[in-house]
């Protein structure tokens, strides 16, 4: 027994000496590193960001670590230099050059052709011939009607209902099953001017049909972000009955100018000031954000806006002349992203 003992020391001790061997290449490696490094130059710091791309580190967490760096030192080199600018404008006081204006998708717009000039003859020309010039000379008052999709839910219903309280002498009344073909002329014999019908998927509003009666147009839009007025935080309280005023921003083309003229020919003429209410219609980039706000005089120069819902997104989809007829109406205009949205910078409202 001691024998084998001693058998298993004598290997234990070999094999620490073989170890031991092995190592002493690597000290003296190291000693020669040392002594290279006090006979010569300090090694310098690697240089950041390296002379590479950081796209070639195959090591994920290493390509993450020199990115955030990156990310890091442009972020302190973008501030400097925002510090140093601001110095030099403080130091020249007055005199000091105006600040550049940011480049934007919006201010960097392709022009277009249609867009409207007000002293155009030919625009002032059509704007009294064409089917809203009875509301402009105030020869009709709006009366709207606004209905769902056969079988709403009650999302939909409820947003119909709080339409009705932001558009003055509007009625809500259900589909039943009837076909808007038919539905169009009781419109009409029972002197409604305007048609809303809004239409729903999965049980969410996804569409709005506004058709002006009994001429037409009629334009059909893609709803998006719809939000009632209980899911609208630090919402004001409701509504009143008084007649709201209206603003329409960005409708610069044609094509904008007559869905704008649209948009206003559901409001009366004259807007109740006492009510403090305000619908807006504010096109961006060919989306059109609807919101309704009430607005509270804090002092002489400080108002203060408190929205009351519900706010949705418009999206044109089609501009068709006349009323409503899918199958034989013709379009003024439909949106074809295929051949339209090559730009980015290209609108067309």
């Amino acid at each position: 027994m001691e024998k084998a003992g001693d058998k298993s020391g004598g290997s234990k001790k070999k094999g620490l000496k073989r170890k031991a061997a092995t190592e002493e290449p690597q000290d003296t490696a190291v000693a020669e590193d040392g002594a290279t490094e006090s006979a010569g130059q300090t090694p310098k710091a690697a240089a950041f960001p390296p002379g590479f791309s950081i796209s070639e580190i195959k090591n994920k967490q290493r390509r993450h670590l020199m990115f955030t760096r990156w990310k890091q030192q442009q972020r302190k080199e973008k501030l400097a230099a925002k510090k140093k600018l601001k110095k030099e404008r403080e130091a020249l006081g007055d005199k000091a050059p105006p600040k550049p204006i940011p480049k934007t998708i919006d201010n960097q717009r392709v022009y277009d052709e249609t867009t409207v000039d007000p002293n155009d003859e030919e625009v002032a020309f059509d704007e009294a011939t064409d089917e809203f010039a009875s509301y402009f000379n105030r020869q009709t008052s709006p009366k709207i009607l606004i209905t769902t999709s056969d079988r709403p839910h009650g999302r939909t219903v409820r947003l119909c209902e709080q339409l009705s309280t932001v558009i003055p002498n509007s009625h809500v009344y259900y589909r039943r099953g009837l076909a808007l073909k038919k539905i169009i002329p009781q419109c009409i014999s029972r002197d409604f001017t305007d048609l809303i019908v809004i239409n729903e998927d999965r049980k969410t509003p996804n569409g709005l049909i506004l058709s002006h009666l009994p001429n037409g147009p009629t334009a059909h839009f893609k709803m998006s972000s719809v939000r009632l007025r209980k899911e609208i935080k630090r919402r004001g309280k409701d509504p009143t009955e008084h007649i709201p005023e209206i603003i329409l921003n960005n409708f610069t083309t044609r094509l904008g100018h007559s869905i704008g003229r649209m948009f206003a020919s559901l409001f009366p003429h004259n807007p109740q000031f006492i009510g403090r209410q305000v619908a807006t219609f504010h096109n961006q980039r060919d989306y059109i954000f609807f919101r309704f706000h009430r607005y509270i005089f804090k002092s002489e120069k400080k108002v203060g806006i408190q929205e009351l819902g519900p706010r949705f997104t418009l999206k044109l989809r089609s501009l068709q002349k006349g009323t409503f007829d899918s199958k034989y109406g013709e379009y003024e205009w439909v949106h074809k992203p295929r051949e339209m949205d090559t730009s980015r910078r290209k609108f067309h409202l």
